[in-house]
């Protein structure tokens, strides 16, 4: 079983079409389609009628893809992760380390989201925000580099 708005939907055991595979995994069939087309999930089976079949590994693959997205992992990464994850002989110094590199360039991240936060709130207080044509917010985003 597995959640869609807030209920549970009822999985059947494998094969699954692209529906099923999609409602399991809280991945759209779209982003399943892509997935597949880019190597990160096997090339599903198919049915006389050319119908996507995926087998309940694909399911579990697609929901590790799906958290490691929510996570922030780039697409390069969820590869290397899912490479690690497939290998019973990997070192979870390997997974450590990937985790750890991520967690610093999130932290980057939230530092320069936090300086626009405050360029923005800056400048917002120095408009007037009135029925005259002059605002500072405007005027800064004309000026070559900004800020």
């Amino acid at each position: 079983m597995t959640r869609r708005a807030d209920r549970l939907v009822p999985v059947p055991s494998g094969p699954h079409t692209i529906g099923e595979a999609a409602a399991a995994s809280g991945v759209s069939a779209k982003m399943i389609r892509h997935y597949e087309a880019m190597g990160l999930i096997p090339a599903a089976a198919r049915t006389d009628s050319n119908y996507r079949l995926y087998a309940n590994a694909d399911v579990h693959r697609l929901r590790f893809i799906k958290r490691a997205r929510l996570l922030g992992f780039s697409m390069k990464q969820i590869e290397v992760l899912l490479g690690l994850w497939a290998d019973p002989g990997r070192s979870s110094r390997e997974v450590k380390t990937l985790a750890l590199a991520h967690a610093d360039e999130l932290e980057a991240r939230i530092r320069e989201m936090a300086a626009m936060r405050d360029t923005l709130l800056d400048l917002a207080r120095n408009c007037r925000g009135d029925s005259r044509p002059d605002c500072p917010i405007l005027a800064d985003l004309a000026q070559p580099g900004g800020a």
